[in-house]
């Protein structure tokens, strides 16, 4: 499984989504569309083996996640409106209390909660905060086989904040890892995630 968490500071939680206006009145929701774009989406279909998870934290009212999960979701097309379009039929509603995922449509869920409770959901997943002041997500251990650089079977979950800083406590099921010392648009990053582990790049997880 690959999973991309996506934090939107300010990005609009409850209310009326400003479809027209997503960079600003909606709080940088624009950022978030993109990224989920870049996770799900292949040229002609949608990736089976990802979800995404993203935290709208820019209120009004409390923080509020959704998490869109590729191998059931329906009706999702390759446009930034009617991807928005998507969130803006669960912020209308009341936030689901923190710890419930209230099912929305195919493949669609929403829950209260802020990144300690994901994290805390999923503490089994391999956690990857990408820090572009971090070591490279990938190894250069050229001993490495074959064997060891299959990354189909890896359950990960990378963090990525907006342009804000991701303050979250870093314990020992959590890694900072880079991909390049420059740092990436979420999107851009998320494509390059994923061309690493569909080439099988042997990832530095240690």
């Amino acid at each position: 499984m690959r999973r991309f968490v996506i934090i939107g500071h300010r990005a609009m939680s409850q209310g009326k989504l400003p479809i027209s206006d997503l960079a600003s009145g909606a709080g940088r929701v624009d950022v978030l569309v993109r990224a989920i774009m870049s996770s799900l989406l292949t040229s002609h279909g949608i990736r089976q083996d990802t979800e995404v998870i993203i935290h709208l934290q820019g209120g009004p009212g409390p923080y509020r996640r959704i998490k869109f999960v590729g191998n059931e979701i329906r009706g999702m097309h390759a446009e930034e409106r009617s991807v928005a379009g998507l969130i803006a039929k669960i912020i209308k509603q009341p936030t689901p209390p923190i710890g419930i995922w209230r099912r929305e449509s195919d493949g669609l869920y929403e829950s209260g909660g802020d990144i300690e409770d994901t994290i805390r959901e999923h503490s089994t997943s391999k956690i990857v905060v990408l820090d572009a002041e971090q070591e490279s997500l990938w190894s250069l251990d050229a001993k490495l086989t074959n064997e060891q650089i299959s990354n189909t079977d890896l359950d990960l979950t990378f963090i990525l904040s907006d342009d804000k800083p991701l303050a979250i406590e870093i314990d020992n099921h959590i890694i900072c890892r880079s991909i390049g010392k420059q740092w990436l648009q979420g999107h851009t990053a998320i494509g390059i995630c994923h061309f690493l582990l569909d080439q099988s790049v042997p990832l530095n997880l240690d």
